[in-house]
């Protein structure tokens, strides 16, 4: 039997002789965590290779994503389906053993990593998930969500600015389910840490209000096994595990050293590591007895047949409890979810209203019948109005509810509800000002890279919001969300649309939505039963040209739908014929078929103008060579919402002086 370090050898050999392989790669961290992964993997994560999606797993997560080589060499000695060739092709193209772990791409990589400490907020949302979950469906006698959240971390996560956005709230809510190793190795990619990141680390995490583990011994598994067994008995708050570790451990002369963090280690020094830890195998072999000690199958298969027993114990006692947790973990919406009812019936009230707050009124339509659904706001919910009448918020002493306060944390938020979403059982939603898409972009990017069920609501959507001035006006923002692939952006210009756009992104099981709304009144806008089903195509005919083809095709979303709409009347009213599409979500326009984007734009019509408060990048694959855009083209001013959007151009006058222009 291999003892403790020759099984964590297992994981330095493959991490080196990969990034050798590939030579690209970080060979460091994984050498040097390889101890506490080995503790950590074989005698307390709960799993089962076989099911690499069993509900109530515990969650492991690589935050210093860059050191990927361990996680697979993890997956690939325990027994997933991650056989040696694919860590013979690490970060070739087309390998399940991408530079970064990526969700959804590799069995057994829970959430993709790579942006450093998004992945440790990601495990607060889990464990804010799992504590969730647990209150609304666990009784007496019957702990059906039980599970935890193990983090690796590094230096590099805890100098960005959202380890401590979601570091703090996880103190605050108390998340005892949350352990975090900290690889305290004092080596990043410049050299050694101490010329620039001198924190005391141990009393700021004590300052969040968590357990602090300090100086552990990284090499040594009895001091690693010790640490794990006191964080697991701390149920009451988040656990840091401060482990001294040497980077890049076995190498005799890159140990310790930078050299050793991001390029491989060189033949040469692959051959002494070797030497150095007593690894006489060939690269890429590992022996029988290595497996047959790492192998996780078994253990994990019992432990799936423990929960099975006790589901089943749960199912006979409440059966309709049992029946809600499979749906919410499969993601299937209620049966008596009807979106287009509540279209329509938003449509009949025909409200003249600001699509914040007509995104409320769906709020409080779905939230009593969607249990599912858990919001949360950037300590901006009386702005962006997410707090609907019936949600209650969690906290450290109860978990039963559906809404989060995450305080000023844009960053933070958008990844702990990436991570909420990546769990299961929830579809959640993240709110805050769409010119603080700043402070979360790249959780957002991280969304639709991963292909995650989430919903980003951004409202006060333009220089509509008025006298806060060009600090607080998105200008740019709805264009790069729509360049952002795999995330569906709406921007709609009613209650309708808010509605359609709400409906789509719940029912949206392929990736992120971002729902931008307005702050001031929008006014409401006539369909018939064609033009509501139309809607969530993305891009449809609101006004059809009166007397014929259209020689002219405003286009408009949000706010200044109403402003092409007025523009039209004037228009016709001169003898023009013109057509207004309303394209709340470009996105979903481009995905429908060639047809419909031809009945909708059809080429013959050659004249058209694009109406949008915003950069006008969008529209210029959809005005086509003969067509122009009415945008913003600089940043605002702060004013009066109806002296800005006159003093920008945005009037009746201005739209069609330019469409006669186009049309001259």
């Amino acid at each position: 039997m291999p003892s403790r370090r020759q099984l964590a050898n297992a994981i330095r050999a493959l991490s080196m002789d990969a990034v050798q392989k590939a030579n690209s790669g970080h060979p460091g961290m994984p050498m040097g965590m390889a101890d506490i992964a080995e503790v950590l993997w074989n005698d307390h994560l709960k799993h089962n290779p076989a099911n690499p999606d069993w509900e109530d797993r515990d969650r492991f997560i690589l935050s210093n994503g860059h050191g990927s080589m361990l996680h697979y060499s993890l997956l690939h000695l325990t027994g997933y389906d991650l056989p040696m060739k694919e860590l013979e092709n690490f970060r070739q193209l087309g390998s399940k053993t991408p530079g970064h772990p990526e969700h959804g791409y590799t069995r057994g990589i829970e959430t993709t990593t790579g942006p450093l400490g998004q992945g440790l907020a990601n495990g607060v949302g889990m464990a804010i998930a799992e504590r969730t979950l647990a209150a609304q469906f666990n009784r007496d006698g019957h702990e059906i969500v039980d599970h935890r959240v193990w983090v690796f971390a590094g230096d590099g996560c805890l100098m960005e600015g959202i380890s401590h956005e979601a570091c703090s709230l996880a103190g605050t809510l108390g998340l005892g389910n949350l352990v975090v190793f900290y690889d305290d190795n004092g080596i990043s990619i410049d050299g050694e840490v101490e010329g620039w990141f001198t924190d005391d680390t141990g009393k700021r995490f004590e300052a969040y209000h968590w357990h602090v583990i300090p100086d552990v011994d990284g090499h040594d598994a009895e001091q690693i096994n010790a640490a794990i067994e006191e964080a697991k008995s701390v149920t009451d708050k988040p656990t840091l595990i401060i482990c001294k570790t040497v980077i890049g451990f076995g190498s005799p002369n890159k140990a310790g050293k930078e050299e050793s963090h991001g390029a491989a280690l060189g033949e040469d020094e692959v051959a002494a590591a070797r030497k150095e830890l007593g690894w006489e195998y060939p690269a890429f072999e590992i022996p029988d007895e290595y497996y047959a000690a790492w192998d996780a199958r078994e253990q994990g298969q019992k432990r799936e047949a423990e929960y099975d027993a006790k589901l089943a114990a749960y199912e006979q006692a409440y059966p309709e409890l049992a029946k809600e947790l499979k749906r919410r973990y499969n993601g299937e919406l209620p049966a008596n979810f009807d979106g287009d009812a509540l279209i329509q019936a938003a449509q009949e009230k025909s409200e003249t209203t600001a699509s914040r707050k007509a995104s409320l009124g769906v709020l409080n339509e779905l939230g009593p019948d969607l249990p599912e659904l858990f919001g949360g706001s950037a300590d901006l919910a009386p702005s962006n109005l997410t707090l609907w009448k019936g949600a209650k918020a969690i906290s450290k002493e109860d978990f039963d509810g559906g809404y989060l306060h995450y305080g000023v944390r844009e960053f933070g938020m958008g990844a702990i509800a990436n991570g909420i979403a990546t769990h299961g059982g929830f579809i959640p939603y993240d709110a805050t000002f769409l010119v603080f898409l700043e402070y979360m972009h790249n959780a957002v990017r991280m969304s639709a890279l991963s292909h995650t069920r989430i919903i980003h609501v951004f409202t006060h959507d333009s220089i509509g919001l008025g006298e806060d001035g060009p600090t607080h006006q998105p200008i740019e923002q709805l264009a790069d969300l729509r360049n952002l692939p795999g995330l569906a952006t709406w921007r709609p210009c009613d209650a309708t649309e808010t509605t359609a756009a709400w409906v789509e992104g719940l029912k949206r099981e392929t990736g992120p939505t971002a729902l931008i709304f307005s702050r001031q009144d929008l006014p409401a806008q006539s369909r018939d039963a064609t033009q509501l089903k139309n809607i969530r195509r993305g891009g449809y005919v609101l006004k059809e040209a009166e007397g014929g083809t259209p020689e002219l095709i405003l286009i408009a979303t949000g706010s200044e739908v109403g402003l092409a709409m007025d523009a039209a009347k004037e228009l016709e009213g001169k003898g023009k014929k013109v057509r207004v599409v309303s394209m709340p979500c470009t996105s979903a326009f481009d995905e429908q078929d060639d047809s419909y984007r031809e009945s909708v734009l059809p080429r013959s019509v050659r004249v058209r103008l694009a109406v949008e408060a915003a950069i006008p990048s969008t529209w210029y694959k959809y005005v086509g060579l003969d067509g122009d855009v009415i945008g913003m083209t600089t940043y605002g001013e702060s004013a009066k919402a109806g002296d800005l959007f006159k003093h920008f151009g945005f009037t009746v006058d201005k739209v069609i002086a330019r469409a006669e222009k186009l049309l001259g």
